[in-house]
This record gives structure tokens, C-alpha cells and sequence, in this order.
């Protein structure tokens, strides 16, 4: 009887905790912005108890069994995520911040392949890096988005000279020049202006970067054999200004002041951005020449935006880039030149660009687009021995309309009419292959059909005529093939040219003046083939698996070669011709990588395998600097609203010189730490905290140091770098 009385008075104990029903108060922001999310979802784990936030962002979760309980916050276009509470809740509301999900599989748009199509029923494969990752590139290197660019499997940015900091983007194991790079849709850069183009864009002006690897001139034309690069810009959000400046410094004695602004009403919007970089002359391993050059750089990019009706929307904008870039022996750069130190390189550029987009939705139950630009490119090269100035201008236009038949197919057509001027300048010295214009008009069409349920073929076709090299018919296939949810298949091949310009990014600036004329030669003509397939499972709201394997294949036909000076590079005594090698360079590999998500974990692990040969040369037919083996892993963890930390390392094994040398593979890891609070957010990031450099193993200046020559480099210079930045958003 005692027994029974003290088993009912535990029972009336521990009944109130064990039956006890609590309410949950959540509030819902955006991470960023902070602003209230309406139409949240929340459920709680193990239950089929769930709400969703009103216009404040607020909900309550009544009737919650024990002591404690996990939930699950979910919405469109953001990563779900969960949170543990403790019950009975004390306190105010559990605040539940939600980061974008615009790299995620199933919430991206695609605007490069011009259908304007979500990621995951695209046929071509593309590879986004969203607002996420390029707001924390915005804190690690505010100067531009090379390094951002490099850290996506298949692409390489390859430095080509210590003393200009050069570089040039590498997809698929070929040369820069044949990537190309637009903005919006529209083409840049190229030709004299080299690969310069990317050191000079800033990531806080960029709402995502679409990457396309393999032959791709079928969508904009020639120049796209290893892929291209779309750069699309933010736009502003009505009823959501943006506000944001961002100061960084580093170890490397690089400074940045960045700031972006937005807004918009009903009938017009506007973006600006307004940047500096300030870097000094470095001489990393005190042999006297600088490893990173002496910087000056300032960039302008205003944007008005004008709604004339519900469907349509005209942008312009200008672009405005002033760069002043010195290197060499640092005694000179110093302005303290002797009879012993006199080598030195100066590269003052200038760029301007004028843009224009009009789109009007409802047009015959279509989308009607019309856009062009205008850019000037002016570069003045002057050195201790050779002085020249050039100017380049680079024109694009374009009308497409996009029509939707159906629920099979979404077609587009349309033409362009584009061109590229090379004039050098009275005031410096000739430039004999300086001169000449170009003028390409194409018809392009492409039609996105959904054969089957699970199948969709994109087949598309451009024909240019060019006004030197004559007529290109450009024919596209991709397929994509849904085995099941978790199981997708692409397939795409292509035909690709190039035409021939005399300046590329890997000359020394020496020899611009040793370049001939282009005389008796002919497009460079390729062939793609690239393939995928994608698993991806989400186990739980806060749980997805992905899992890719890839291939690409690409054969250049009748490649371009620049003839070796006989003296070593910068020597000046040799004219340097052009000519079309007689057997092609194919490239071919795999990509394999794999992501993981788990609430506020992520991990990623990528390998890329490149076998780029040069069929033309028996002697040394490996590609330069094309590493064959390069692997990569990335771990990010957020611990709470305010805290979060990542480490990334990879390891890029042998690449080949031009002379047939195998240089060693080498590791490279980065850490950073992010702290937010409030309208702050707080960035200590590190580079190659391991400090490898190519000048631990070998000299990067060679010869004389009145006139010296420089190896090609096939690792970093500038050793480990720190910076710390500071990011308001108001």
C-alpha cells in the first residue's frame, strides 16, 4: 500500500512536465536586410503541429508537447533551417534569420542561355555562384572577382607575369583567350584589352555570375570555346533600398573602399556603385622587382532604371574604369632609377562603357528584348625599352524575342551586330599589327523542347559572317534526361571559332612592338562535348546530398601559335609572327564533386582530372600550365546569428611548361572568421596561410636586371595574405 502511494504521488509529480502543453513564439527576418518574411512555414519535428509568420514576421506554435522541441523554419527561395528550444519558452520571441538560397539547384534562374529558365530544367549545364557567395567575396577581396572565379572547379586563374599581377581565366585547362566574358548579357573585354577585364570588376556591384564551360558561340557569337562567363548586375527591389560600404585592408598592403546603393518606385529605380583600390608595391622575396604592383584604381557604375508599363523596363548605364599599374625593379617603380636599376613596366588604362537593355514582356504573348553597348579601351604601355599607346573599341547589339509555345516549347530568335577597332595612338610608338577592324552580323535561333516528361532537348543554330574571315554556321544540341527526382543526365555539344587578334594576355608587354601584321591566316574553328549526371536527395528540410560527375572535351582546329623570339621574351630583337598550327589541340577531363548541407553545416569536396594536349608539337604536346590533377575542399559552419567560420584547402599537382618541364603540385589553404551584429558585419580572412610561393622553389627573374626575363608562373608570388574587413548595410 506504501508502494502504490509513493507511485501516485510521482506520478502527480512529473505529470504537469510530462503533459504539459507550451506555445512556441518564432519571429522570422531576412538575414541580410533584417526585414520581416510573411508566409514562412514552421513545423515542429515529430509532430504535424505547424504555422506560418504574418505581415510582421511573427508566429506562434500553440499546444507543444515536453520539455523541449526542434523546429524546422522553411521558404521559397531561402534555406530552411532549424532551431532547438527549450521548453516552457522564456523570454521574448526565438529570432530566426534566413539566408538566400540563390545558388541552390531549384530556386536559380538562368538569364545566359537566354530563356530565362531555372537552373534544374536547363539542358546546358550551368554553374551559379549567388548573393551569398559573392557578398563574402565582397569581404575577402573587394577588388575584384578573380579569385572568386578560380575557386570553381574547372577554372583556373592563372597569374602571367609577378611584375604586373596579370592574370588570365583558364576554363577546362585552355588559354584565356578563349573564354569569353559578358556583363548582363553583353560582351567585354577581349583583344588589347586582354584579361585585365576581370581584375577590374568589384563583387558588390554583381547579383550572381553564371558560368557555361565548353564551346558556347552558338548563344553570343565566336570567342566562347572553353566557356563563357555572364556577369549579371543587381537591380533594385521596390520597396527594399539597399545601402551598403565595405572598407578593407590587408597584410599586402592592398586598401578598398567600396560602396553600393539602390532604390526604386513604381516608374523608376536606380543602382550605384563607386569604388577605389589602392595597393602598394610589394617585393615579396627581396630579390629587388615587385611581386605585386603598384595600383591605382577607381571604378563608376551608375544605373537608371525606367518602367514605362506593367511589362516592360528600359536599363542604362556607364561604366568608368581609370587604372594606373606599375611593377618592375621596385628601385625604379620607387622613381629612383640609376645606372643599375632602370627596368620598370607602367600600364595606364582607361575604360568607358555606355549600356543600354530594353524588355517588354506581352509582346504577341512574348518577351521582346532589345540591348547594345559601346566600350573604349584605352591603354598606354611604356617601359625602359618600348613606349606605345592603342585604343579599342568594342560595339555589340542585339533584338531577340522569346515566345513560349505551349507548354513543349520556348523558342528564341533574333540578330546581332558586333565589332572591335584597334587603332594605335600618334603619341607613343607604332604597333605594326595594331591596326584593324572587325564587323560580325549574325542570326541566331534556339528552341527548348520538352519532348517527354522527363525529357527536354535544346537544339540551337547561329551563322555569323564576319567581315575578314568569312561565314560560320554554328549548330548546338543539349539534352537532359530526369531518370527520377534525384537522378538528372545532361549532354551538350557544340561547334565553336575564334578569329585571330595579334595581342594576347601571355605576351610580355616588350614585345607588343615585335608582334607582324595578320597575313595568310584563318579562324580557329572547335568542337565540344560536355555531360553530367546529378544526383541530389534532401533527407530533411535542413539535409541535401549532391553528388556530380562530369566529363568535357574540346578540339581545337587549325589553332593559332605565336612564333618564340629568338632571344628570350622582352629581348626585342625578333619579330613575332602569327600562324595556324597544322594539328589540333584537344583538352578533355572529368569533374566530380560533392555537396552536403545539414542545417547550418556545409561541405564540399571536388576533383577535376584535364588532359589538354597540343597535337602539333611532338616534342613538348602538354599543354602549359594545365594542371592534370586539382582537388578542393570547402567546410562552412554558422554557430549562431552572429557568428560563423569556414577553411578551405586545395591542391593543384603538376602543370606542364612551355618547354616540356613538370613543375611540383602544391597546397594551398584559407580560413576566415565572420561576425555579424546588427548593421555590421566583420570579416578576418587569410590566403595561403601555408605561405607557398613559386620564388621558394625557383627565381621569377632572370638574366639581367636592366632588361630581364620572367619564367612562366605556375604558382602564387605574393605568399600568405591576411585583411580585415568592415561591411555596413543601412
Amino acid at each position: 500500500m506504501k508502494t502504490l502511494q509513493l507511485t501516485l504521488l510521482f506520478l502527480l509529480l512529473i505529470g504537469p512536465t510530462a503533459w504539459a502543453q507550451h506555445t512556441i513564439r518564432v519571429v522570422v527576418r531576412d538575414s541580410t536586410t533584417r526585414e520581416a518574411l510573411p508566409g514562412v512555414s514552421a513545423t515542429v519535428l515529430g509532430t504535424t503541429l505547424g504555422a506560418a509568420t504574418d505581415t510582421k514576421g511573427q508566429l506562434s506554435l500553440d499546444n507543444v508537447p515536453g520539455s523541449a522541441a526542434d523546429v524546422v523554419v522553411s521558404y521559397l527561395g531561402y534555406r530552411p533551417k532549424s532551431v532547438h528550444v527549450v521548453l516552457p519558452q522564456t523570454g521574448g520571441p526565438v529570432l530566426v534569420l534566413l539566408a538566400t538560397a540563390t545558388n541552390d539547384l531549384d530556386e536559380v534562374v538562368v538569364t545566359s542561355t537566354r530563356t530565362n529558365s531555372r537552373i534544374e530544367d536547363l539542358p546546358t549545364r550551368v554553374e551559379v555562384l549567388g548573393e551569398e557567395e559573392l557578398q563574402e567575396e565582397n569581404a575577402i577581396k573587394p577588388g575584384n572577382i578573380a579569385s572568386l572565379l578560380g575557386d570553381i572547379a574547372g577554372t583556373q586563374i592563372q597569374p602571367t607575369q609577378p611584375t604586373t599581377g596579370n592574370a588570365d581565366l583558364r576554363i577546362q585547362g585552355l588559354q584565356g583567350r578563349y573564354s569569353q566574358i559578358l556583363r548582363d548579357g553583353l560582351p567585354l573585354f577581349g583583344g588589347y584589352a586582354g584579361s585585365f577585364g576581370i581584375l577590374q570588376v568589384p563583387p558588390l556591384d554583381l547579383r550572381q555570375i553564371e558560368l557555361i564551360k565548353g564551346s558556347s558561340s552558338t548563344l553570343y557569337g565566336g570567342g566562347a570555346i572553353a566557356g563563357l562567363v555572364n556577369l549579371v548586375s543587381k537591380q533594385p527591389k521596390l520597396g527594399s533600398p539597399e545601402r551598403s560600404i565595405t572598407l578593407n585592408q590587408s597584410t599586402l598592403r592592398e586598401s578598398n573602399l567600396n560602396g553600393f546603393a539602390s532604390g526604386r518606385n513604381q516608374k523608376m529605380g536606380y543602382t550605384l556603385f563607386v569604388g577605389g583600390t589602392r595597393q602598394q608595391d610589394v617585393d615579396v622575396n627581396d630579390d629587388g622587382f615587385t611581386d605585386v604592383p603598384r595600383l591605382r584604381n577607381f571604378t563608376v557604375h551608375p544605373r537608371l532604371f525606367v518602367y514605362p508599363n506593367a511589362h516592360g523596363q528600359l536599363a542604362l548605364g556607364y561604366t568608368g574604369t581609370v587604372e594606373d599599374r606599375r611593377g618592375g625593379d621596385q628601385q625604379v617603380v620607387r622613381e629612383d632609377a640609376d645606372a643599375l636599376h632602370q627596368y620598370f613596366v607602367i600600364n595606364k588604362m582607361q575604360r568607358h562603357t555606355a549600356d543600354a537593355v530594353y524588355t517588354q514582356d506581352s509582346v504577341a504573348g512574348g518577351t521582346l528584348t532589345a540591348k547594345g553597348t559601346l566600350s573604349s579601351f584605352d591603354r598606354r604601355v611604356s617601359n625602359n625599352t618600348v613606349d606605345f599607346r592603342a585604343r579599342q573599341l568594342s560595339y555589340y547589339s542585339e533584338a531577340s524575342y522569346l515566345h513560349r509555345l505551349g507548354q513543349q516549347h520556348t523558342v528564341v530568335a533574333g540578330l546581332n551586330f558586333n565589332g572591335e577597332q584597334l587603332r594605335p595612338q600618334a603619341s607613343a610608338s607604332a604597333l605594326p599589327a595594331g591596326h584593324y577592324t572587325y564587323a560580325t552580323v549574325g542570326g541566331f535561333a534556339q528552341d527548348d523542347w520538352q519532348v517527354l516528361t522527363a525529357l527536354t532537348v535544346q537544339a540551337g543554330l547561329r551563322l555569323d559572317h564576319h567581315n575578314q574571315y568569312g561565314n560560320f554556321l554554328l549548330p548546338r544540341l543539349g539534352l537532359l534526361y530526369r531518370f527520377s527526382e534525384q537522378v538528372t543526365a545532361r549532354l551538350n555539344g557544340g561547334l565553336g571559332y575564334r578569329v585571330p587578334v595579334p595581342y594576347v594576355n601571355e605576351l610580355d608587354e616588350r614585345d607588343y612592338p615585335q608582334v607582324q601584321p595578320l597575313v595568310g591566316l584563318h579562324a580557329e574553328r572547335s568542337t565540344g562535348l560536355n555531360g553530367d549526371v546529378n544526383y541530389q536527395r534532401t533527407f530533411s528540410p535542413t539535409f541535401t546530398l549532391t553528388l556530380n560527375q562530369g566529363f568535357f572535351y574540346t578540339r581545337i582546329n587549325d589553332p593559332l601559335i605565336l612564333s618564340e623570339p629568338t632571344a628570350g621574351s622582352g629581348a626585342g630583337l625578333s619579330p613575332l609572327y602569327w600562324f595556324n598550327a597544322a594539328r589540333p589541340v584537344v583538352s578533355e577531363g572529368t569533374e566530380t564533386y560533392m555537396r552536403l548541407r545539414a542545417d547550418a553545416t556545409e561541405l564540399y569536396l571536388g576533383y577535376v582530372f584535364t588532359y589538354a594536349r597540343r597535337r602539333y608539337d611532338a616534342v613538348n604536346p602538354n599543354v602549359e600550365l594545365a594542371a592534370r590533377h586539382k582537388l578542393a575542399a570547402v567546410a562552412t559552419q554558422e554557430f549562431s546569428e552572429r557568428w560563423a567560420a569556414g577553411i578551405e584547402a586545395s591542391y593543384t599537382g603538376r602543370q606542364y611548361l612551355s618547354d616540356g618541364r613538370q613543375t611540383p603540385g602544391y597546397p594551398i589553404v584559407a580560413a576566415l572568421v565572420r561576425y555579424h551584429q546588427g548593421p555590421l558585419i566583420l570579416v578576418l580572412n587569410g590566403e595561403n596561410l601555408f605561405d607557398y610561393r613559386q620564388t621558394r622553389r625557383e627565381a621569377v627573374v632572370l638574366g639581367s636586371r636592366l632588361n630581364p626575363d620572367f619564367p612562366q608562373l605556375w604558382a602564387p608570388v605574393e605568399g600568405r595574405v591576411i585583411n580585415l574587413s568592415a561591411t555596413v548595410r543601412f
